[in-house]
């Protein structure tokens, strides 16, 4: 799976946890970071990684973490550590925050040696994955070391029924890249949630010398007037070149509105929204 996938399968959440991310407020301590809070991680996609330094299983997976940790940094996602000692010896902070160091561990580290984040997590296992949303529901977990090299892969996404002011969300097969969103099957599309006078889009054909159809939406209708300069009243456009493009110039009262951007064709690769 993507670390960016949301998945809509019918039916119970597979995670055991009824679907929410529970909180870190009773770590003991942090390292590499000031405490973490609900707040700090809203709007985030969130890896928790239960490790214990000994946990010869847990050091075969690191190697992915860090890479997940540095990788997708870009696109929103925060890696926690959750160091759940095994021996005695691994409740001190001060071999912790030697193992840390020594194996290059830069991402947050919530110290749990009472167990607290470990039994609000019902967890029972070294070492432990859980990918929780945007919107801090749970959409993965892994128990033990199979299964990473299937994480960041290319992935099918699913937009959600809404999206809250200044969120967004794909639709579609992609890849989502360090710098970019690269479209691997045509249809795939793009929500906003804004409030501005304008959206631009940085983007362009993976392939140079190709072309893509697209088609913007403002709440579900063809922009007509507020059309921006790269799209014309029925919201119509090509991308053939890498740069930003103009689509969508509103005149008059500005409100929250949601917009959509389908690309007809794959190969497209998208990097940042602007507003104006």
């Amino acid at each position: 799976m993507s670390l960016f996938r949301i998945h809509r399968a019918a039916g119970p959440d597979p995670s055991p946890l009824g679907g929410h991310l529970p909180s870190f407020d009773r770590a003991a301590g942090w390292l590499n970071s000031p405490p973490l809070a609900a707040a700090d991680l809203r709007s985030k996609v969130v890896l928790v990684d239960f490790w214990t330094y000994t946990c010869i299983n847990w050091l075969r997976t690191l190697s992915y973490v860090r890479a997940w940790a540095k990788k997708y940094e870009d696109h929103g996602l925060v890696v926690v550590g959750v160091h759940t000692p095994e021996f005695p010896f691994e409740r001190d902070v001060k071999n912790v925050r030697w193992a840390v160091k020594g194996m290059s561990v830069k991402y947050p580290v919530a110290l749990d040696s009472d167990y607290a984040i470990w039994d609000a997590f019902a967890n029972r296992y070294w070492p432990a994955v859980y990918i929780a949303d945007a919107q801090g529901r749970i959409r993965h977990h892994q128990f033990g070391e199979g299964g990473y090299e299937e994480i960041g892969q290319p992935g099918t996404y699913a937009a959600p029924d809404s999206l809250k002011l200044n969120h967004w969300a794909l639709s579609g097969d992609w890849t989502v890249e360090r710098r970019a969103s690269v479209l691997n099957q045509a249809e795939g599309r793009i929500t906003f949630r804004f409030h501005a006078r304008d959206v631009h889009l940085v983007m362009g054909p993976r392939a140079q010398g190709t072309v893509a159809a697209f088609r913007v939406l403002v709440d579900g209708k063809p922009p007509g007037a507020a059309h921006g300069l790269d799209v014309d009243e029925q919201g119509q456009g090509t991308v053939s070149q890498q740069r930003l493009y103009q689509l969508i110039r509103q005149r008059g009262l500005i409100a929250d509105r949601t917009f959509e951007i389908t690309f007809l064709a794959p190969g497209v690769e998208t990097y940042v929204f602007t507003f104006g």
